[in-house]
């Protein structure tokens, strides 16, 4: 049956995700329109095709003991010189993200595995591009704001092509969101 590699997130929902999508296509990332804007909670990951009822199994089993949480994407950051990535923060619900991806990536479930980094969870809007403009995508999405309730996270994989498409969502055991203290949706890009 082979091997199929596949990849946990949260998706970045509309209209958020489309724009920085285009954005980051703007940049000149070419990889921009294979990949769905998201949080990554299990990143790609090579696995045996057969395994992934087992994985959807685990993941379902992950999202019941879960809890819809406020997620607030505020300005930029950057892994250089560590890593050639520009990106929008993650700065409420990362704890939750956190949490997920430990429980997702648990030695007890079918898709153990060690990180190459620290768990950092953020949004890429730049990867692998010129310095020029990664400094362009770092200074343009500054100002970036965003939020919307997280309400569960998606199961992907990855096509021969090099695109990336949901198989399957996985909605949180409660539908209750916490409310979010004050916080206005403006899902605004502002030029520095």
């Amino acid at each position: 049956m082979g091997t199929v590699t596949i990849g946990v997130s949260i998706a970045v929902p509309e209209p958020h995700g489309s724009r920085l999508q285009q954005l980051r296509a703007g940049f000149g990332d070419a990889a921009a329109h294979g990949i769905p804007t998201h949080v990554t909670l299990l990143p790609p990951t090579e696995v045996d095709a057969a395994t992934v009822p087992a994985v959807e199994a685990h993941l379902s089993e992950v999202a019941a003991s879960g809890r819809p949480f406020p997620m607030r994407l505020s300005g930029t950051g950057t892994f250089r010189p560590l890593s050639p990535v520009v990106f929008v923060k993650v700065v409420e619900g990362a704890e939750a993200c956190a949490w997920l991806q430990g429980r997702i990536r648990d030695a007890s479930g079918p898709v153990a595995r060690e990180l190459q980094f620290p768990y950092h969870p953020h949004v890429t809007v730049a990867h692998g591009i010129e310095e020029a403009a990664m400094d362009r995508a770092f200074e343009e999405l500054s100002g970036y704001e965003a939020e919307w309730p997280c309400t569960g996270f998606a199961l992907y994989e990855q096509g021969a092509d090099g695109v990336w498409r949901k198989l399957r969502e996985f909605p949180f055991g409660s539908l209750v969101v916490p409310p979010q203290a004050g916080h206005v949706d403006r899902g605004s890009v502002s030029a520095c």
